[in-house]
C-alpha cells in the first residue's frame, strides 16, 4: 500500500484495531463510539478533540481507500469497521504493534511491547523486535527505526501510514533540553519586550523635553 493518510485518519484506524482487540463485543463501532475511541485521554498521544464531522471525513477517505467500511446493512445505527487486516496481509501481533504505534507515536521496543501486550500478547523483546524488522522490511515499508536522540539509550520505532516528518529539530537537541530551551526563549522574549519599552521610554523622555523647549518660547 502506497497511500498517504491524514493524522486523523490514522487516528480511525488505530481506535478501530484497538476496540477490535480490547472490546470485540462492541466492535464494530457506532460513529459515537469511534469518535470517543478518537478522543480518550487514556493510551493515547497526542491527546485530540475531534467532532463527529472530523470523524466522517477521516472515514469517508478511508473507503475510498478501501481501508475501512460500514459493517453489513440493517440495524438502527450504522457501524464501521476497518480493513487493514486484509488489505496489508497483517497478522494479528502486527496489527497490535502498529495500532500502538498508530495512537501512541514514536515508541522504543520496551514502550511497544509493555501497551501493546494489552491489544495482542507478545512474549519478549526479541518477538517485538522481529515484528518490527518484518514491517521495516515491507516492499512499501511500515514503520521506521528513528536515529537515536542525543540523552536516549534506545532507538524509538514509527509508523509509517502518514509519512515520516520532519526530525531535524528533535535530533538537534536532546529531550532533557526541552525545558532549558523553552526558559531560553521565554527569556529571548522578555529582554525584547524590555529593550522595546526603554527605547519608547527614551523617546517620550525627548519628546517631554522638546514640549517643554516650545514652550518656553512662549513664556
Amino acid at each position: 500500500m502506497n497511500i498517504l493518510l491524514s493524522d486523523n485518519e490514522v487516528r480511525v484506524l488505530g481506535c478501530f484495531i484497538e476496540k477490535e482487540m480490547t472490546t470485540p463485543e462492541y466492535y464494530p463501532l457506532t460513529l459515537n463510539a469511534l469518535t470517543n475511541a478518537c478522543n480518550q485521554k487514556s493510551n493515547r498521544d497526542p491527546v485530540v478533540a475531534l467532532d463527529e464531522t472530523d470523524v466522517v471525513r477521516a472515514l469517508d477517505r478511508l473507503r475510498h481507500h478501501g481501508l475501512a467500511m460500514q459493517a453489513g446493512e440493517g440495524g438502527r445505527v450504522p457501524r464501521y469497521r476497518h480493513s487493514l487486516m486484509e488489505k496489508l496481509h497483517l497478522e494479528p501481533e502486527e496489527l497490535a504493534v502498529m495500532a500502538e504505534l498508530m495512537l501512541r507515536g514514536p515508541q522504543t521496543v520496551g514502550e511497544i511491547r509493555g501497551r501493546a501486550d494489552r491489544m495482542h500478547s507478545l512474549s519478549s523483546l526479541e518477538e517485538v523486535e522481529a515484528i518490527l524488522k518484518t514491517l521495516a522490511e515491507r516492499e512499501v515499508p511500515l514503520v521506521v527505526q528513528l536515529p537515536r536522540q542525543p540523552g536516549r539509550k534506545e532507538c524509538r520505532h514509527m509508523q509509517l501510514l502518514a509519512g515520516l516528518p520532519d526530525l531535524s529539530e528533535e535530533a538537534a537537541a536532546p529531550p532533557s533540553e526541552a525545558a532549558t530551551l523553552k526558559v531560553r526563549a521565554e527569556n529571548e522574549r522578555i529582554a525584547a519586550l524590555e529593550a522595546e519599552v526603554a527605547a519608547l521610554r527614551a523617546d517620550l523622555d525627548a519628546l517631554r523635553q522638546e514640549m517643554t523647549e516650545f514652550r518656553s518660547q512662549f513664556e
